[in-house]
Protein backbone atom coordinates (compact mmCIF):
# COMPACT_ATOMS: atom_id res chain seq x y z
CA UNK A 1 0.00 0.00 0.00
CA UNK A 2 1.65 2.99 -1.51
CA UNK A 3 1.01 6.67 0.12
CA UNK A 4 0.17 8.65 -2.93
CA UNK A 5 -0.66 11.57 -1.04
CA UNK A 6 2.69 12.98 -1.05
CA UNK A 7 3.86 16.00 -4.00
CA UNK A 8 6.54 14.18 -5.77
CA UNK A 9 8.80 17.21 -6.43
CA UNK A 10 9.20 17.20 -2.52
CA UNK A 11 10.93 13.65 -2.49
CA UNK A 12 13.02 14.01 -6.01
CA UNK A 13 16.31 12.59 -6.16
CA UNK A 14 19.26 15.03 -6.47
CA UNK A 15 20.27 16.79 -9.33
CA UNK A 16 23.28 15.17 -10.25
CA UNK A 17 24.70 18.73 -11.53
CA UNK A 18 24.91 19.83 -7.71
CA UNK A 19 28.48 18.51 -6.59
CA UNK A 20 29.28 17.35 -3.03
CA UNK A 21 31.31 20.62 -2.40
CA UNK A 22 28.26 22.53 -2.67
CA UNK A 23 26.39 20.19 -0.77
CA UNK A 24 28.87 20.42 1.72
CA UNK A 25 28.62 24.45 1.65
CA UNK A 26 24.53 24.02 1.92
CA UNK A 27 25.26 22.10 5.00
CA UNK A 28 27.46 23.91 6.88
CA UNK A 29 25.09 27.47 6.34
CA UNK A 30 22.23 25.97 7.54
CA UNK A 31 23.98 24.93 10.76
CA UNK A 32 25.67 28.33 11.16
CA UNK A 33 22.37 30.45 9.93
CA UNK A 34 24.21 31.80 6.72
CA UNK A 35 23.20 31.65 3.43
CA UNK A 36 24.20 29.11 0.38
CA UNK A 37 23.75 29.47 -2.75
CA UNK A 38 22.09 25.63 -3.47
CA UNK A 39 18.94 25.56 -0.72
CA UNK A 40 18.64 21.88 0.46
CA UNK A 41 15.72 19.89 -0.98
CA UNK A 42 12.27 20.09 0.87
CA UNK A 43 12.89 16.26 2.14
CA UNK A 44 15.99 17.11 3.36
CA UNK A 45 15.48 20.72 4.91
CA UNK A 46 12.86 19.52 7.03
CA UNK A 47 14.45 16.13 8.23
CA UNK A 48 17.29 18.66 9.27
CA UNK A 49 14.80 20.43 11.32
CA UNK A 50 13.48 17.80 12.82
CA UNK A 51 17.31 16.06 13.61
CA UNK A 52 18.01 19.46 15.55
CA UNK A 53 14.59 19.30 17.76
CA UNK A 54 15.70 15.51 18.47
CA UNK A 55 19.05 17.11 20.14
CA UNK A 56 20.94 14.94 17.27
CA UNK A 57 24.44 16.58 16.80
CA UNK A 58 25.84 17.02 13.73
CA UNK A 59 29.30 16.23 14.99
CA UNK A 60 28.49 12.74 16.78
CA UNK A 61 29.04 9.35 15.43
CA UNK A 62 26.67 6.64 14.52
CA UNK A 63 27.67 4.28 17.09
CA UNK A 64 23.97 2.43 18.61
CA UNK A 65 23.69 -0.17 20.39
CA UNK A 66 22.71 -3.21 19.08
CA UNK A 67 19.64 -5.47 19.26
CA UNK A 68 20.62 -8.90 21.41
CA UNK A 69 21.08 -11.80 19.51
CA UNK A 70 17.63 -12.97 20.25
CA UNK A 71 15.53 -10.26 19.67
CA UNK A 72 17.24 -9.06 16.27
CA UNK A 73 16.04 -13.29 15.52
CA UNK A 74 12.44 -12.61 16.84
CA UNK A 75 11.91 -9.48 14.61
CA UNK A 76 13.40 -11.55 11.72
CA UNK A 77 11.20 -14.80 12.22
CA UNK A 78 8.05 -12.22 13.17
CA UNK A 79 7.91 -9.90 10.25
CA UNK A 80 6.34 -10.48 6.70
CA UNK A 81 9.45 -8.95 5.26
CA UNK A 82 10.92 -12.46 5.74
CA UNK A 83 8.94 -13.97 3.39
CA UNK A 84 10.26 -11.78 0.24
CA UNK A 85 13.98 -11.70 1.45
CA UNK A 86 14.95 -14.32 -1.53
CA UNK A 87 13.28 -11.79 -3.88
CA UNK A 88 15.12 -8.89 -2.36
CA UNK A 89 18.37 -10.70 -2.88
CA UNK A 90 17.55 -11.74 -5.83
CA UNK A 91 16.14 -8.63 -7.46
CA UNK A 92 18.36 -5.95 -5.50
CA UNK A 93 21.32 -7.57 -3.16
CA UNK A 94 22.86 -9.01 -6.55
CA UNK A 95 22.45 -5.49 -8.16
CA UNK A 96 24.10 -3.80 -5.27
CA UNK A 97 26.96 -5.89 -4.89
CA UNK A 98 27.64 -5.52 -8.59
CA UNK A 99 27.38 -1.37 -8.74
CA UNK A 100 29.96 -1.43 -5.39
CA UNK A 101 27.09 -0.99 -2.96
CA UNK A 102 25.17 -2.84 -0.11
CA UNK A 103 21.33 -3.85 0.20
CA UNK A 104 20.01 -3.44 3.78
CA UNK A 105 16.42 -3.93 5.16
CA UNK A 106 14.99 -2.77 8.30
CA UNK A 107 11.53 -2.80 10.87
CA UNK A 108 9.28 0.27 11.11
CA UNK A 109 11.64 1.46 13.85
CA UNK A 110 14.55 2.06 11.87
CA UNK A 111 16.49 -1.19 13.17
CA UNK A 112 18.64 -3.53 10.50
CA UNK A 113 17.29 -6.78 10.14
CA UNK A 114 19.34 -7.99 7.02
CA UNK A 115 22.23 -6.68 4.87
CA UNK A 116 23.82 -8.42 2.04
CA UNK A 117 26.27 -7.00 -1.33
CA UNK A 118 29.82 -5.65 -1.78
CA UNK A 119 32.11 -7.42 0.43
CA UNK A 120 34.51 -3.89 0.82
CA UNK A 121 31.51 -1.94 1.88
CA UNK A 122 29.94 -4.07 4.02
CA UNK A 123 33.14 -3.69 5.64
CA UNK A 124 33.13 -0.22 5.45
CA UNK A 125 29.55 0.00 6.88
CA UNK A 126 30.57 -1.70 9.81
CA UNK A 127 32.84 1.62 10.30
CA UNK A 128 29.85 3.31 10.88
CA UNK A 129 27.88 0.82 12.80
CA UNK A 130 25.38 -0.10 9.53
CA UNK A 131 24.77 -3.54 10.58
CA UNK A 132 22.23 -6.03 11.72
CA UNK A 133 20.51 -4.86 15.20
CA UNK A 134 21.75 -1.14 14.53
CA UNK A 135 19.01 2.11 14.96
CA UNK A 136 19.37 3.86 11.97
CA UNK A 137 16.32 5.99 13.10
CA UNK A 138 15.98 10.16 12.29
CA UNK A 139 16.40 10.39 16.49
CA UNK A 140 18.93 7.88 16.35
CA UNK A 141 21.38 9.58 13.44
CA UNK A 142 19.95 12.53 12.31
CA UNK A 143 19.11 12.44 7.83
CA UNK A 144 19.50 9.53 6.47
CA UNK A 145 18.20 7.32 3.31
CA UNK A 146 16.25 4.67 6.04
CA UNK A 147 15.21 7.29 9.04
CA UNK A 148 14.10 9.89 6.26
CA UNK A 149 11.71 7.44 4.31
CA UNK A 150 10.26 5.95 7.72
CA UNK A 151 9.71 9.59 8.76
CA UNK A 152 8.53 10.66 5.10
CA UNK A 153 6.51 8.02 4.21
CA UNK A 154 7.99 7.86 0.91
CA UNK A 155 11.24 6.90 -0.87
CA UNK A 156 14.18 8.78 -0.54
CA UNK A 157 17.88 9.23 -1.56
CA UNK A 158 20.16 11.51 0.43
CA UNK A 159 23.78 11.80 -0.72
CA UNK A 160 26.54 13.39 0.54
CA UNK A 161 26.16 16.41 2.72
CA UNK A 162 22.49 16.24 2.73
CA UNK A 163 23.33 14.02 5.40
CA UNK A 164 22.95 15.36 8.81
CA UNK A 165 26.23 13.92 10.60
CA UNK A 166 29.34 14.80 9.13
CA UNK A 167 30.75 11.44 9.48
CA UNK A 168 28.21 10.05 6.58
CA UNK A 169 28.96 12.66 4.04
CA UNK A 170 31.26 10.19 2.44
CA UNK A 171 28.06 7.92 1.69
CA UNK A 172 24.99 8.01 -0.42
CA UNK A 173 22.10 6.00 0.18
CA UNK A 174 18.46 5.33 -1.25
CA UNK A 175 15.58 3.94 0.41
CA UNK A 176 11.81 3.20 0.02
CA UNK A 177 8.92 2.46 2.62
CA UNK A 178 7.01 -1.07 2.49
CA UNK A 179 3.88 -1.68 3.64
CA UNK A 180 1.42 -4.82 4.81
CA UNK A 181 -1.09 -4.65 2.19
CA UNK A 182 -3.03 -6.62 4.46
CA UNK A 183 -3.34 -3.72 7.03
CA UNK A 184 -1.41 -1.22 5.53
CA UNK A 185 1.11 -0.96 8.12
CA UNK A 186 5.04 -0.12 7.66
CA UNK A 187 6.97 -3.20 7.66
CA UNK A 188 10.26 -1.43 7.45
CA UNK A 189 12.51 0.10 4.08
CA UNK A 190 14.71 -1.17 1.31
CA UNK A 191 18.31 0.76 1.13
CA UNK A 192 20.82 1.04 -0.64
CA UNK A 193 23.81 2.28 0.46
CA UNK A 194 27.49 2.78 -0.66
CA UNK A 195 30.62 5.35 -0.96
CA UNK A 196 29.41 8.70 -2.50
CA UNK A 197 31.16 8.02 -5.53
CA UNK A 198 28.20 4.77 -5.91
CA UNK A 199 25.97 7.50 -6.45
CA UNK A 200 23.61 7.47 -9.30
CA UNK A 201 19.96 9.09 -9.69
CA UNK A 202 18.28 5.90 -10.85
CA UNK A 203 18.99 4.23 -7.66
CA UNK A 204 16.05 6.05 -5.71
CA UNK A 205 13.74 4.35 -8.73
CA UNK A 206 15.52 1.18 -8.90
CA UNK A 207 14.89 0.95 -4.63
CA UNK A 208 11.31 2.13 -4.92
CA UNK A 209 10.30 -0.36 -7.83
CA UNK A 210 12.09 -3.42 -6.12
CA UNK A 211 10.29 -2.42 -2.70
CA UNK A 212 6.46 -2.26 -5.02
CA UNK A 213 7.42 -5.79 -6.01
CA UNK A 214 7.90 -6.99 -2.59
CA UNK A 215 4.44 -5.53 -1.83
CA UNK A 216 2.99 -7.24 -4.81
CA UNK A 217 4.41 -10.66 -3.83
CA UNK A 218 3.20 -10.39 -0.41
CA UNK A 219 -0.43 -9.70 -2.09
CA UNK A 220 -0.46 -12.51 -3.79
CA UNK A 221 0.51 -14.78 -0.94
CA UNK A 222 -2.32 -13.38 0.56
CA UNK A 223 -4.44 -13.79 -2.18
CA UNK A 224 -3.81 -17.51 -2.20
CA UNK A 225 -4.29 -17.51 1.88
CA UNK A 226 -7.58 -16.76 1.18
CA UNK A 227 -8.10 -18.80 -1.43
CA UNK A 228 -7.43 -21.99 0.90
CA UNK A 229 -9.64 -20.31 3.44
CA UNK A 230 -12.22 -20.21 1.05
CA UNK A 231 -11.87 -23.43 0.46
CA UNK A 232 -12.36 -24.39 4.03
CA UNK A 233 -15.40 -22.22 4.70
CA UNK A 234 -18.10 -22.39 1.99
CA UNK A 235 -19.12 -25.65 3.23
CA UNK A 236 -19.23 -24.89 6.89
CA UNK A 237 -21.35 -21.95 6.05
CA UNK A 238 -23.87 -24.00 3.57
CA UNK A 239 -24.82 -25.33 6.78
CA UNK A 240 -25.25 -22.54 9.10
CA UNK A 241 -28.60 -20.41 9.26
CA UNK A 242 -28.47 -16.54 9.91
CA UNK A 243 -26.30 -14.42 9.22
CA UNK A 244 -22.47 -15.32 9.46
CA UNK A 245 -19.00 -14.64 7.92
CA UNK A 246 -15.53 -15.70 7.73
CA UNK A 247 -12.60 -13.65 7.81
CA UNK A 248 -8.86 -14.02 8.16
CA UNK A 249 -6.84 -13.21 11.15
CA UNK A 250 -6.83 -9.73 9.33
CA UNK A 251 -10.28 -8.94 8.31
CA UNK A 252 -10.36 -9.93 5.42
CA UNK A 253 -13.69 -11.67 4.10
CA UNK A 254 -13.08 -15.43 2.53
CA UNK A 255 -17.14 -16.72 2.77
CA UNK A 256 -20.11 -15.10 3.90
CA UNK A 257 -24.38 -16.17 3.82
CA UNK A 258 -27.11 -14.49 4.60
CA UNK A 259 -26.25 -10.96 4.19
CA UNK A 260 -24.78 -8.71 1.39
CA UNK A 261 -20.59 -9.52 1.33
CA UNK A 262 -18.34 -7.19 2.50
CA UNK A 263 -14.17 -6.64 1.78
CA UNK A 264 -13.07 -6.26 5.17
CA UNK A 265 -13.68 -5.91 8.53
CA UNK A 266 -11.93 -4.24 11.36
CA UNK A 267 -10.99 -6.36 14.07
CA UNK A 268 -9.62 -6.12 17.65
CA UNK A 269 -6.07 -6.66 18.02
CA UNK A 270 -6.81 -9.00 20.65
CA UNK A 271 -10.11 -10.49 19.81
CA UNK A 272 -10.86 -14.09 21.72
CA UNK A 273 -13.89 -16.46 21.14
CA UNK A 274 -16.69 -15.74 22.20
CA UNK A 275 -19.20 -12.62 22.18
CA UNK A 276 -17.78 -9.41 20.76
CA UNK A 277 -19.30 -6.30 19.45
CA UNK A 278 -17.09 -5.31 15.74
CA UNK A 279 -17.38 -1.58 14.25
CA UNK A 280 -19.02 -2.39 11.65
CA UNK A 281 -21.31 -5.78 12.23
CA UNK A 282 -22.21 -4.88 15.85
CA UNK A 283 -22.67 -7.64 18.26
CA UNK A 284 -20.91 -11.05 17.06
CA UNK A 285 -20.19 -14.44 18.19
CA UNK A 286 -16.75 -15.28 17.29
CA UNK A 287 -15.21 -18.82 16.49
CA UNK A 288 -11.56 -19.48 15.74
CA UNK A 289 -10.86 -21.28 12.37
CA UNK A 290 -7.12 -22.57 11.11
CA UNK A 291 -6.28 -19.07 9.00
CA UNK A 292 -9.50 -16.65 10.17
CA UNK A 293 -12.47 -16.36 12.21
CA UNK A 294 -16.14 -17.13 11.82
CA UNK A 295 -17.95 -14.53 12.86
CA UNK A 296 -21.82 -14.84 13.60
CA UNK A 297 -23.89 -12.46 13.63
CA UNK A 298 -26.37 -12.54 16.82
CA UNK A 299 -29.93 -11.11 16.41
CA UNK A 300 -29.95 -8.06 18.70
CA UNK A 301 -30.15 -4.33 17.11
CA UNK A 302 -26.50 -3.75 16.50
CA UNK A 303 -27.01 -0.07 17.64
CA UNK A 304 -28.25 -1.89 21.51
CA UNK A 305 -26.64 0.91 23.52
CA UNK A 306 -25.72 -1.63 25.73
CA UNK A 307 -22.80 -2.57 23.20
CA UNK A 308 -22.23 0.71 21.48
CA UNK A 309 -18.68 2.45 22.34
CA UNK A 310 -18.55 4.55 25.26
CA UNK A 311 -15.16 6.11 24.63
CA UNK A 312 -12.68 6.63 21.89
CA UNK A 313 -9.30 7.54 21.97
CA UNK A 314 -7.44 8.95 18.44
CA UNK A 315 -3.98 8.42 18.82
CA UNK A 316 -1.90 11.12 16.59
CA UNK A 317 1.33 10.49 18.61
CA UNK A 318 3.01 8.68 15.74
CA UNK A 319 3.33 11.26 13.50
CA UNK A 320 3.28 8.57 10.10
CA UNK A 321 0.37 6.08 12.09
CA UNK A 322 -2.82 7.59 13.06
CA UNK A 323 -4.75 5.01 15.05
CA UNK A 324 -8.44 4.90 17.08
CA UNK A 325 -8.92 3.04 20.13
CA UNK A 326 -13.04 1.91 20.96
CA UNK A 327 -14.07 0.56 23.81
CA UNK A 328 -17.58 -0.56 24.91
CA UNK A 329 -19.59 -2.87 26.89
CA UNK A 330 -18.44 -5.70 24.75
CA UNK A 331 -14.90 -5.03 24.69
CA UNK A 332 -12.41 -2.75 22.66
CA UNK A 333 -10.26 -2.57 19.37
CA UNK A 334 -8.01 -0.72 17.93
CA UNK A 335 -7.35 0.25 13.73
CA UNK A 336 -5.04 2.21 11.48
CA UNK A 337 -6.96 5.11 10.48
CA UNK A 338 -6.30 6.89 6.41
CA UNK A 339 -4.83 10.00 6.34
CA UNK A 340 -8.46 11.56 5.26
CA UNK A 341 -10.19 9.34 8.14
CA UNK A 342 -7.61 10.79 10.56
CA UNK A 343 -8.34 14.17 9.42
CA UNK A 344 -12.09 14.01 9.90
CA UNK A 345 -11.72 12.58 12.91
CA UNK A 346 -9.65 14.80 14.77
CA UNK A 347 -11.67 18.12 13.44
CA UNK A 348 -15.15 16.32 14.83
CA UNK A 349 -12.84 16.02 18.26
CA UNK A 350 -11.93 19.35 17.79
CA UNK A 351 -15.78 20.67 17.20
CA UNK A 352 -17.80 18.66 19.63
CA UNK A 353 -20.74 20.47 18.88
CA UNK A 354 -20.62 18.88 15.32
CA UNK A 355 -20.14 20.22 11.76
CA UNK A 356 -22.26 20.43 8.34
CA UNK A 357 -20.77 18.77 5.25
CA UNK A 358 -20.57 22.42 3.87
CA UNK A 359 -18.05 23.49 7.39
CA UNK A 360 -16.21 20.33 6.88
CA UNK A 361 -15.33 20.83 3.26
CA UNK A 362 -13.88 23.88 4.51
CA UNK A 363 -11.99 22.23 7.05
CA UNK A 364 -10.55 19.97 4.92
CA UNK A 365 -10.48 21.73 1.51
CA UNK A 366 -10.87 25.01 1.89
CA UNK A 367 -14.09 24.47 -0.37
CA UNK A 368 -17.36 24.63 0.77
CA UNK A 369 -18.52 23.21 -2.28
CA UNK A 370 -16.72 19.84 -1.57
CA UNK A 371 -19.55 18.44 0.42
CA UNK A 372 -19.97 15.02 -2.25
CA UNK A 373 -17.02 13.99 -1.04
CA UNK A 374 -17.29 14.74 2.47
CA UNK A 375 -20.03 12.86 2.76
CA UNK A 376 -19.26 10.06 1.09
CA UNK A 377 -15.71 9.87 3.41
CA UNK A 378 -17.96 10.37 6.55
CA UNK A 379 -20.21 8.03 5.36
CA UNK A 380 -17.19 5.06 5.05
CA UNK A 381 -15.87 6.01 8.18
CA UNK A 382 -19.06 5.59 9.92
CA UNK A 383 -19.58 2.29 8.31
CA UNK A 384 -16.03 1.68 9.67
CA UNK A 385 -17.43 3.10 12.97
CA UNK A 386 -20.65 1.88 14.02
CA UNK A 387 -22.29 3.49 16.83
CA UNK A 388 -19.64 5.91 17.02
CA UNK A 389 -20.51 9.08 14.95
CA UNK A 390 -23.86 10.92 14.21
CA UNK A 391 -24.96 13.06 11.81
CA UNK A 392 -26.82 16.43 11.13
CA UNK A 393 -24.55 17.36 11.96
CA UNK A 394 -21.57 15.04 11.54
CA UNK A 395 -20.65 14.57 15.41
CA UNK A 396 -19.26 11.88 17.88
CA UNK A 397 -21.97 10.84 19.72
CA UNK A 398 -22.98 12.82 23.24
CA UNK A 399 -22.67 9.51 25.22
CA UNK A 400 -19.29 8.80 23.34
CA UNK A 401 -16.37 10.00 25.65
CA UNK A 402 -13.43 11.22 23.22
CA UNK A 403 -9.42 11.59 24.25
CA UNK A 404 -7.05 12.87 21.29
CA UNK A 405 -3.03 11.99 22.38
CA UNK A 406 -1.32 14.49 20.47
CA UNK A 407 2.53 13.90 19.32
CA UNK A 408 5.33 16.02 21.11
CA UNK A 409 5.85 18.75 18.35
CA UNK A 410 3.60 20.81 16.29
CA UNK A 411 4.65 19.81 12.96
CA UNK A 412 4.15 16.00 14.06
CA UNK A 413 0.72 16.71 13.78
CA UNK A 414 -0.64 14.84 10.78
CA UNK A 415 2.01 15.88 9.10
CA UNK A 416 0.95 14.45 5.43
CA UNK A 417 -2.10 17.14 5.95
CA UNK A 418 -2.99 19.83 4.08
CA UNK A 419 -6.10 20.20 5.26
CA UNK A 420 -6.83 24.28 6.47
CA UNK A 421 -8.25 22.92 10.28
CA UNK A 422 -5.04 20.99 10.79
CA UNK A 423 -2.88 23.62 8.53
CA UNK A 424 -4.60 26.50 11.79
CA UNK A 425 -3.79 23.61 14.68
CA UNK A 426 -0.18 23.36 13.96
CA UNK A 427 0.07 27.18 13.81
CA UNK A 428 -1.58 28.05 16.81
CA UNK A 429 -0.12 25.02 19.10
CA UNK A 430 3.47 26.62 17.84
CA UNK A 431 2.60 29.60 19.00
CA UNK A 432 1.40 28.69 22.18
CA UNK A 433 4.72 26.96 22.20
CA UNK A 434 6.87 29.46 21.27
CA UNK A 435 4.94 32.50 23.72
CA UNK A 436 5.81 29.63 26.46
CA UNK A 437 9.56 29.38 25.45
CA UNK A 438 9.68 32.81 25.51
CA UNK A 439 8.39 33.40 28.95
CA UNK A 440 10.00 30.19 30.44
Amino acid sequence: MKITSFNPARFAPLDPSVTARRLEQTWAAALTGGRSAVVPRPVIGESWRRAKRFGVSPEQGTDSVLLPTDELEHRRTSTALAEVMPLLSGGLGSVADASLQIMVVTDPEGRVLWREGHAGVLRRADTICLEEGAAWSEDATGTNAIGTALTAGAPVQVHSAEHFLRTLHNWTCAAAPVHDPRDGRLLGVIDVSGPESSFHPATLALVDSVSRLAESELRNRHLAAIERLRAVAAPLLCRLGGRALVVDVHGWLAAVTGMPPVDRVSLPDSLGAGRVWLPSLGTCVAEPMPGGWLLRITEADSSDSSDSASRAVLDLSEPRRPRATVAGAAGSWTQDLSPRHAELLYVLAVHRQGRTAAQLAVDLFGDPTRTVTVRAELSRLRRRLMGLLDHRPYRFRDAVEVDIVLPDHPADLLPHSTAPAVLKERAEWLRGAEASADLG
